[in-house]
């Protein structure tokens, strides 16, 4: 059987997946079996039924199947017609012949969720590590899909120490990445995401460093006693202006080349001089994880600041 409760697109490509999705003897074996399936949505009727493609035998999931609704909510027919072109999660609930006599698959993305959400999500406490898929970006936060469609909230805070002024300076739609289960919100169970946790103490992160180096950054915040430069994610640096430059001439998000003064653990501070900056490329750089989130699911305290700084900055899920 093929793995379930993954995010939407990892499964599709699978042989396993592919063995129930080619056949009508696949899709009886997935009914038998309780697979969850994976197939990309080719169209949405006026009725907002989606319409699949299972090896030549077609699939229909009916409106109200396309999404499990949280208690109170109202399904929105937009969070239908965003599913077409996409890798749907669903369980085959039935199998019938149509007035022609060729099979029809009926397919429930709200059957996969429930069970997601009974046997996986509900297990889940803070401080679990999740493989997850970035769907949406907006100014407070990402979300992303924990399982079958299933969406968290990864807020804009919890994605670094360093701050940025949107997720999209970290994050890309469509791109998997590793996150662990922030908190839990215990009348709706909807999840809440950190990364930051995942990407090095202070320590770690400035032992890459030494004092001498030019080394390439980005420019976060422009302020009138200098400018804070993002060496890493979990790595910040205030730094002096050459004579000849304004604060002006900087724009967030530039690419800078910054000398290294000093690094003072005790102060978690990295000081740095500002030699240029150029334009950054468009798209964010891949994060560095300091934690095997393969082998390591679950983590109690992560603790950022340095043994030697009075100032203890620390997460306990």
């Amino acid at each position: 059987m093929i793995p379930k409760y993954k995010p939407e697109g990892m499964t599709i490509h699978t042989p396993e997946n592919r063995s129930y999705t080619s056949s009508v003897a696949g899709l009886e074996r997935a009914i038998q079996n309780g697979a969850i399936l994976e197939e990309t949505a080719l169209m949405c009727d006026p009725s907002m039924n989606l319409y699949f493609d299972l090896g030549g035998i077609r699939g229909i999931m009916p409106r109200e199947e396309c999404v499990l609704c949280r208690p109170g909510e109202v399904l929105k027919d937009i969070a239908v017609i965003t599913r077409v072109g996409k890798p749907v999660a669903f369980k085959v609930t039935s199998l019938c012949d149509d007035e022609d006599g060729s099979p029809v698959a009926y397919l429930s993305r709200r059957e996969a969720q429930r069970e997601c959400i009974m046997q996986f999500l509900n297990d889940l406490i803070p401080g679990d590590i999740l493989r997850v898929k970035i769907t949406h970006l907006e100014n407070f936060g990402a979300f992303a899909d924990v399982g079958c469609g299933i969406s968290a909230l990864l807020p804009v805070d919890s994605l670094s120490v360093s701050r940025i002024s949107h997720p999209r300076d970290r994050l890309v739609c469509g791109s998997y990445i590793y996150a662990a289960v922030k908190s839990i919100d215990d009348e709706t169970g909807r999840l809440f995401l950190s990364q930051k946790e995942l990407l090095g103490t202070w320590e770690e992160n400035a032992a890459r460093f030494s004092p001498g180096q030019t080394v390439a950054g980005t420019v976060r915040s422009v302020e009138t006693y200098g400018v804070f430069v993002e060496l890493a994610p979990n790595l910040a640096g205030l730094a002096e202006l050459r004579s000849d430059m304004l604060p002006d001439d900087l724009r967030i998000g530039d690419t800078a080349a910054v000398f290294i003064k000093s690094i003072i653990p005790e102060r978690m501070k990295v000081k740095l001089i500002l030699i240029d900056t150029q334009s950054s490329p468009a798209d964010p750089s891949p994060v560095r994880y300091f934690i095997d989130c393969e082998q390591v699911r679950h983590i109690d305290r992560w603790v950022y600041s340095p043994a030697a700084s009075p100032r203890v900055i620390e997460t306990v899920f």
